[in-house]
This record gives C-alpha cells, structure tokens and sequence, in this order.
C-alpha cells in the first residue's frame, strides 16, 4: 500500500507539472502529458480504494 501511495505522489507532481506548463505557456504538448496523467492518476486512485477497503475489512 506504501509503493502505490508513492506511486501516486509522484503522479501527482508530474500532473501539477505538466498542466502548469500548459496553462501558464500554452504548451500544447504538455496539456497532451497531463490529460495521460490524470488518467494514469485515476487508474491508481481506483486501485488505491480497493487495496484500502480490503485493508479494513482484515
């Protein structure tokens, strides 16, 4: 559960990252790396909710 929590830190600061770039320069690029992280991020945060509601039922 450690290693997919620092899993998601880190995708969280490669979103903030990429979407500054984005938003600030218009970096049409990095608006593509953000959209492909927020995905990312969302497909951890689902896996991050199962692994947590079996942690309680034990």
């Amino acid at each position: 559960m450690k290693e997919l929590f620092s899993q998601i830190n880190a995708e969280i600061e490669k979103f903030k990252a990429e979407a500054e770039l984005h938003i600030e320069k218009g970096n049409k690029a990095a608006g593509t790396r953000a959209r492909k992280s927020a995905l990312e991020l969302s497909k951890l945060l689902k896996d991050f909710r199962k692994v947590s509601v079996e942690e309680s039922k034990k």
